[in-house]
């Protein structure tokens, strides 16, 4: 073992000695700070690469004590060859193929995401019995956030200190730092993330108290390369997880992934969905979502966590949003959260702006926004919630094939409205798969016309009691800034073609006309 090795395996705690440690951050995003302002907090020598730097960060680097590069990375600059980094913690926008990263695994240089130095320095605050807070990892193609938020709000209302972070928004190094400490950190990890924390070799490899893969779709191939390598960095979030390996009994994926992890033993296997459950699953029965994992007499009795009318109240009844609040469920019973706890926080839990958004009602036609459908499997969900709708669909596909869901799914469209700079895929897949469909092109290329022409196309073409859904099955960034800002852009032009301001609920999710367990 090298000298470099022996050091970084001693690098398992907020308190060893990191001072002087070389250390090379890649990207300067709010992840990317959080990294760099942890590692000058610790006393080692950063230097920031970056091709551009927000005018903010760019201030601040100094001033924490790191030292920033910015410049094209399409090459391994000069600067970080002659830095010599013993570490390189690299954002998770960089993927396996990037440049400078190919150069780090080419020298054997120690390659880390901003997850593995967060569990290394887990320790900085501690809880009363000195021990630091439990992690809880969950990731999925889609369902993450709002199982991410679900959960957080249960351990809360559970009674303990818990905090929603990592790909969620809050880098996970802020919640570590922070001074109030915690019981419970819910860390939302995608697998870009988890492809690096695949790559430890430390002695201290992070250890889950509970983790869950919601489901396993096409997504992100452009990143990964295949379907394979995706997969296997999804299943990363079991390793060396401590009580509860929670799956979806309806994705064979999630259920084979546990079956292979590499876990501490006396970790169990926990399955949830839509159905009636057995010992040791989560499920629906008469109406009911039910515990038969998390009780002495699992194999007669089941505890009781909420109804589906009660959910319905609540816009949360579509059969993706109950798996995920099963799911959160598992998660929260894993730390001996009550029923009653998770009952409570669902009575006042609001989905997130942009998923399944009710955004107006308006002369028999429900305008409805899933800009957050980035993806066919989360597209597919809110079809299957809203049979006949109008759909809008497009944007950029990230290498996925969006035939199946077209054939599948969007067969049953009243219409389709297509979007975005891949059209002619999107275009073509109608044509093969579904060719009763209407299918109406908007190819604007300005970003400020798009959704009034989308908005002006629907409204001559939705049924009375229709729906028009945008689930665009694709992510956003050849047109807009973000889902949220082609959500909002949608929303806005709903807004000023019928002349009103919102024309029902907010965050609402509870329109679809099937419910499980029905």
């Amino acid at each position: 073992m090298t000298g470099v090795a022996s050091r970084l395996d001693a690098l398992t705690s907020w308190h060893a000695d990191w001072k002087g440690l070389r250390v090379a951050v890649l990207g300067l995003s709010v992840t990317g700070f959080s990294v760099a302002d942890t590692l000058a907090e610790l006393g080692a020598e950063v230097l920031v690469l970056t091709e551009k730097a927000d005018e903010e960060y760019a201030r601040l680097v100094p001033v924490i004590g790191a030292r920033l590069w910015t410049g094209p990375l399409a090459s391994v600059p000069e600067e970080v060859v002659a830095f010599a980094p013993e570490v390189v913690i690299a954002s998770p926008g960089f993927a396996p193929r990037h440049p400078v990263v190919e150069w780090t695994r080419e020298q054997g240089i120690a390659l880390w995401g901003d997850i593995e130095l967060a569990w290394r320095v887990r320790d900085k605050v501690v809880r009363a019995d000195g021990t630091p807070a439990d992690w809880i990892l969950i990731t999925g193609t889609n369902g993450k956030t709002t199982t991410t938020r679900l959960t957080a709000t249960m351990l809360v209302e559970g009674g303990l200190r818990a905090a929603p972070v990592g790909n969620i928004g809050t880098p996970v190094l802020d919640a570590v730092r922070d001074p109030s400490g915690f019981d419970a950190l819910v860390v939302e990890l995608s697998s870009h993330q988890l492809w690096y924390l695949g790559l430890q070799t430390g002695p201290d490899p992070l250890s889950p108290h509970a983790s869950v893969c919601l489901n396993l779709a096409d997504d992100h191939l452009e990143w990964h390369g295949s379907f394979a390598e995706y997969r296997a960095a999804k299943a990363h979030v079991y390793d060396n997880t401590r009580v509860a390996c929670v799956y979806n009994k309806s994705d064979l994926a999630t259920r084979e992934m546990v079956e292979d992890a590499d876990v501490v033993e006396g970790a169990r296997a926990i399955g949830f969905d839509l159905g009636v459950p057995g010992p040791s699953d989560l499920g629906v029965v008469d109406g009911i979502l039910v515990d038969r994992a998390f009780l002495e007499d699992r194999r007669t009795s089941a505890l009781e966590l909420t109804t589906v009318d009660e959910l319905a109240e609540r816009g949360l009844a579509a059969p993706h949003i109950a798996a995920n609040i099963l799911a959160a469920s598992a998660l929260a019973r894993s730390l001996e959260v009550p029923p009653a706890a998770i009952r409570d926080a669902l009575r006042g839990f609001r989905l997130d702006p942009h998923r399944i958004e009710v955004v107006a009602r308006h002369e028999g036609i429900t305008w409805v926004d899933d800009s957050k459908a980035t993806n066919p499997h989360a597209a597919a969900s809110s079809l299957a919630a809203y049979p006949g709708a109008v759909w809008i669909v497009g944007g950029l596909l990230k290498g996925v094939d969006i035939s199946g869901l077209v054939a599948d799914r969007g067969a049953a469209a009243s219409a389709a409205i297509v979007i975005g700079t891949e059209r002619d895929e999107v275009v073509t897949a109608f044509a093969r798969h579904a060719p009763a469909v209407p299918v109406f092109e908007v190819d604007h290329a300005q970003t400020e016309d798009v959704m009034a022409r989308v908005v002006e196309i629907a409204t001559g073409v939705a049924r009375d009691g229709g729906v028009v859904l945008l689930a665009p099955a694709a992510a956003s960034f050849d047109q807009f800034s973000s889902y949220a800002d082609r959500g909002r852009r949608f929303a806005d032009a709903v807004r000023e073609r019928i002349g009103r301001g919102t024309g029902g609920d907010h965050d609402t999710a509870g329109d679809a006309p099937s419910t499980p367990g029905a």
